[in-house]
């Protein structure tokens, strides 16, 4: 299955991969939107027990993404499904799944439900260009992204009457300028300020993390890459794919690995060369 989850690549074209989507009917007086992820050891019966769980307790599934490598038993999914918390409540859901999870001998099984689950605390990574973050916190601040956004921190300096600081400041979020040099990353001051969060977030941040920051930090963190990986890796990646030839370009989010630019497939957005020239054009 497709999921957003560590270590577990969305789009690969291996393995055996699938997606159910069903929008039946249900009280919409009452509907609560449930998540669940699950990773285990690949066998028969899986899905199956996962649907009858859910559809047990009068839930529907709206969308399951399954997805099996290629030679190797393990099985990945990712299931989003809507249900009534009187009819099922959260702490009889958590059985539930935890039930099945014991049943398959599972390694991660998380459910969330971000209408009654406390949100993710994050933190957000930010360089120079400033495009990727602005358009993070705007979703944010439109409540397309369901999150607490803890603190911006940065390895670029910026004067106080500029959108983004004034956005900040508007809505509480501290900013934190460290910067940085070859003697330098400041990783141990950005951990001290992250320890915290749920996750990190890295919208155009131009510097590596380290292995050693990658160890001790031991949460997710999602980079955002403007291109199509796993092609054009690192930096410049428009101007490889223009270089290249092709046809389609896009941008990427994925999990950051000690590997650049080479963690999990989180989603991507394409769009057509042709078709942005155009628009570039006629502007």
């Amino acid at each position: 299955m497709n999921l957003t989850q560590r270590r577990v690549p969305q789009v690969f074209g291996l393995g055996r991969s699938s997606s159910i989507r069903s929008f039946k009917s249900i009280d919409s007086s009452s509907i609560t939107r449930g998540i669940h992820v699950f990773q285990c050891p690949d066998a028969v019966g899986i899905v199956a027990k996962l649907s009858e769980c859910i559809a047990s307790r009068g839930g529907n599934i709206l969308g399951a993404d399954v997805f099996v490598p290629e030679n190797k038993n393990v099985f990945y999914s990712r299931s989003e499904f809507i249900f009534d918390p009187v009819k099922w409540p959260r702490l009889q859901m958590d059985e539930d799944f935890l039930r099945i999870s014991k049943m398959f001998d599972a390694t991660r099984s998380v459910v969330r439900v971000p209408k009654l689950d406390p949100k993710f605390k994050i933190a957000v990574l930010a360089s120079k260009q400033e495009h990727c973050l602005i358009d993070l916190l705007h979703s944010w601040q439109d409540g397309r992204l369901p999150v607490d956004i803890t603190r911006v921190i940065s390895n670029h300096d910026r004067f106080p009457n500029t959108h983004v600081i004034r956005f900040l400041e508007r809505n509480s979020i501290p900013y934190h300028y460290l910067g940085t040099s070859k003697e330098n990353n400041r990783e141990d001051e950005i951990l001290d300020l992250v320890q915290n969060t749920d996750f990190l977030v890295l919208a155009r941040y131009m510097q590596l993390l380290s292995g050693k920051f990658l160890q001790r930090y031991r949460k997710d963190i999602i980079n955002i890459h403007h291109g199509l990986l796993p092609s054009f890796k690192g930096g410049h990646p428009s101007k490889q794919a223009f270089d290249a030839g092709v046809k389609l370009i896009g941008a990427t989010s994925h999990f950051v690995t000690e590997e650049l630019d080479a963690g999990p497939i989180i989603e991507q957005m394409v769009i057509i060369v042709s078709t942005l020239c155009s628009h570039l054009n006629s502007g």
